[in-house]
């Protein structure tokens, strides 16, 4: 059994994983911005390809390659920068590549054949998405029916692609978890998986001030734990829960406090009075782009009446303006294919907690890290899916 185990390949896990929906490295931040509003995933493809025009269809489509992934965080934190929020209208005509990650090798292409433990090795190394070949058969008209901008589910190398998460891989050796006995029950301090190197911010500061660490949990797929003076973890700002908002939470977080951040990415939406908060500072501060940008997108009926309702000066929104529903995120469906939105309360266990108990809590709320406090919930550090494989991968070693 342990030894059938070893033979799996990446294929494997590929079964019945939805097409990716990609992007073209060519497209702006606007076309991000709009492909992320009507997708289902967190994350959308970028891809590059670059098809000379002497090139046969299909070998041209050999030069395609997934450059990297861009979700609605990214776009936040571009929009949060000093420069972008004088101009967001300008801000959004840069080409994608302004929001891609700065890191190397985050995004992995791998054959189908490759093997289990090769994905795991990958992923340990800092691979977040294996792209994977999806095994079909497509007809030649087919291969050509591709969206200029490539927002849809395309072909690249004449075929689809899906990708593989740390979550995927975390999910399949959970569905074989007898396979590693005793180690799924000896508990998290013990296996000596719990990190310090923790992300915080006081509940107090400004949520701005927590950009920077937003955009690294990001990149760590972990998240900015909320605490106060004393260390009590109150709560956490998750790029999982800002990516099933829209754009406009930029203004958010450049006016409020990160425990009112908190609050207003609730999946409930804004509180009405966050909202005033938000439009009054940015009056303040005179971001009349912001300003304007935020009074269409967010809470779109509440913030017009306020800004309708303003005696000190005109509102910045035309009478004949049509105004956006906010986006439906916030009622999206919670099965394991879509995106699924949750609160703003932190996932936590505690250090005695056994590895099976907290691999389920994490996949059961679709994050890839689960908090480690005491029992007067002061913050000890964080259990991650990468700290959870490197266990599973050693007890593969013995099994080889």
């Amino acid at each position: 059994m342990a030894v059938s185990f070893l033979r799996y390949e990446v294929s494997d896990l590929c079964l019945a994983k939805p097409a990716l929906r990609s992007l073209s490295a060519s497209a702006t931040v606007a076309d991000a911005l709009e492909a992320l509003k009507t997708c289902e995933e967190n994350f959308i493809s970028v891809w590059d390809c670059n098809h000379p025009k002497t090139t046969r269809s299909l070998d041209a489509g050999q030069l395609c390659r997934c450059v990297g992934k861009v979700c609605m965080v990214d776009v936040i934190c571009y929009l949060c920068k000093d420069d972008n929020l004088v101009s967001p209208s300008a801000a959004l005509k840069a080409p994608v590549s302004a929001i891609l990650s700065k890191i190397p090798g985050q995004v992995m292409h791998v054959e189908p054949s490759c093997s289990l433990l090769a994905a795991i090795d990958l992923i340990l190394q800092g691979v977040q998405n294996l792209v994977v070949p999806i095994r079909t058969r497509l007809s030649s008209s087919s291969r050509r029916k591709q969206h200029p901008k490539c927002t849809t589910t395309t072909f690249h190398n004449g075929q689809e692609f899906c990708w593989l998460t740390q979550e995927d891989v975390v999910r399949f050796l959970l569905s074989s978890i007898g396979l590693f006995s005793p180690i799924p029950a000896f508990s998290i301090d013990s296996l000596g998986i719990i990190s310090t190197e923790i992300l915080a911010i006081n509940y107090h500061s400004s949520a701005n001030s927590a950009l920077q660490l937003i955009s690294q949990s990001l990149c760590k797929q972990t998240s900015v734990a909320v605490v106060d003076s004393e260390g009590v973890l109150i709560g956490e700002i998750s790029p999982f829960t800002l990516a099933c908002c829209d754009e406009s939470v930029a203004a958010a977080i450049t006016t409020l406090s990160a425990g009112d951040l908190m609050s207003y990415i609730d999946c409930g939406g804004p509180p009405e009075h966050l909202v005033r908060v938000v439009m009054e500072r940015l009056k303040e501060r005179k971001l009349q782009g912001v300003l304007e940008n935020y009074t269409l997108t967010s809470s779109s009926s509440y913030a017009h009446s306020l800004m309708s309702s303003s005696s000190d000066e005109e509102s910045s929104v035309s009478p004949n303006t049509t105004l956006q529903p906010r986006s439906g995120r916030y009622s999206r469906s919670s099965s394991y294919s879509a995106r699924m939105v949750r609160r703003a309360e932190a996932i936590v266990c505690h250090p005695k907690s056994s590895l099976v108990a907290v691999m389920i809590q994490a996949i059961a709320h679709r994050v890839n890290y689960v908090w480690v406090i005491e029992d007067d919930c002061s913050l000890v550090g964080i259990v991650t899916f990468s700290g959870m494989l490197k266990v599973f991968r050693e007890h593969l070693e013995t099994m080889a």
